[in-house]
């Protein structure tokens, strides 16, 4: 069964905050602030625009990658705004991302008496928003928290929409629940201090948007590959803002993922988190969805869904942005299924594979089989 799904899913937001917007689910507002050097005002914005006045104490989590350069911008700015603030950092890495690390955080919250009324920051890439969310949803039934996202994956995808999670042996985010941040603060300027490599893989996120979303989004890309492999400053705002925009709309339609809409943001996931698992994480996650939306396009057009003149454009422009297009070499095909059928979308044994029939027009399916799906894995073997 294919399900239809909108084309050019038309950007929501309800209110102009600095470079900013904000969106709602159900009646809880999450503010989103983009803006270089919004870092050292994310005390103020926390106590005034997001209505954190009533927080006493304030655990920064962040990992140890990402702590020494910004966690004392991120201290000074709370402190100043009144608040008293405990920084608690965990090693960084996927290998991070597991109930065990959120055992440690829940302890050290316990041990220092932190209540419901303080305030849960997440500081850094994707795995610390997802593990400090996760920990944020559960620690006594839910504390509030806010994301400053330092990564261009968190920036444009990681930081927006309320889920968090943990993985498993088994597989990616297996373990985890829907939390909205009250704040969003991303600062570009934290982009300066990430390598090529990690600003390529956030633009498979991006890529990932328009391919759903935006023909005119795709065509941006094409038209402004350089800029955007040397992160030029302006630019990434502009990405940033776009990308966000098309999530925040498509969250506050489906913010629990109960219909179709907030499935299609899976786009590439299904087979790029498997490949993700089995390569034991050694790749950046973006590269994996990089692999994953070409591995799904090819699908498509197999299925008779999708022109092959789309499906080579996406692997141009990936290949132009320096996102893999190959694996370097084949996993275990068996541990891939099985990897696939351990994914949130089986429901009933059915997997709901997110699909293209042209650029702007996603569909969902629950008739690929595991033939399907391995093929389009093969493809992907250089």
């Amino acid at each position: 069964m294919i399900s239809p799904a909108r084309a050019n899913i038309a950007y929501l937001y309800t209110m102009t905050l600095m470079k900013g917007f904000e969106f709602k689910v159900n009646s809880q507002a999450t503010r989103v602030v983009i803006e270089r050097g919004v870092l050292a005002g994310v005390g103020q914005l926390a106590k005034g625009e997001a209505g954190l006045a009533d927080v006493g104490r304030v655990a920064l989590i962040s990992d140890d990658r990402v702590a020494p350069l910004y966690s004392a911008a991120v201290v000074k700015s709370f402190e100043q705004a009144g608040f008293e603030v405990e920084l608690i950092v965990f090693p960084a890495g996927e290998a991070s991302k597991t109930l065990a690390t959120a055992e440690m955080l829940f302890q050290t919250l316990a041990d220092k008496h932190f209540d419901r009324s303080g305030l849960i920051v997440a500081l850094g890439g994707g795995v610390v928003s997802d593990l400090a969310g996760f920990v944020a949803a559960t620690y006594k039934r839910g504390v509030r928290f806010v994301i400053i996202p330092t990564t261009l994956e968190s920036d444009v995808d990681a930081c927006l929409g309320g889920k968090t999670a943990v993985n498993l042996p088994a597989g990616k985010n297996l373990v985890g629940a829907f939390h909205q941040p009250a704040l969003i603060c991303v600062d570009p300027n934290c982009l300066t201090t990430l390598d090529a490599r990690d600003i390529r893989a956030g633009l498979a996120e991006s890529v990932k948007h328009a391919l759903i979303a935006s023909p005119e989004f795709l065509t941006w890309h094409e038209q402004h590959i350089d800029e955007l492999l040397r992160a030029d400053p302006g630019l990434m705002e502009t990405l940033i803002e776009r990308n966000l925009k098309i999530k925040a709309d498509i969250v506050s339609r489906d913010p629990f993922e109960r219909g179709d809409d907030r499935m299609l943001l899976n786009l590439g996931h299904t087979l790029g988190h498997a490949i993700e698992s089995q390569c034991g994480y050694a790749m950046r996650h973006g590269e994996c969805v990089s692999l994953g939306l070409l591995g799904a396009c090819r699908l498509s057009h197999t299925l008779g869904l999708l022109d092959i003149q789309i499906v080579e454009r996406v692997e141009t422009l990936l290949r132009h942005l320096q996102l893999p297009t190959t694996l370097p070499e084949a996993l275990d095909a068996d541990k891939i299924a099985a990897s696939i059928l351990n994914d949130k979308k089986v429901v009933a044994g059915k997997l709901s594979f997110v699909l293209l029939r042209d650029v702007g027009d996603p569909v969902i399916s629950q008739d690929v089989t595991p033939d399907d799906y391995l093929q389009a894995y093969r493809s992907l073997i250089g």
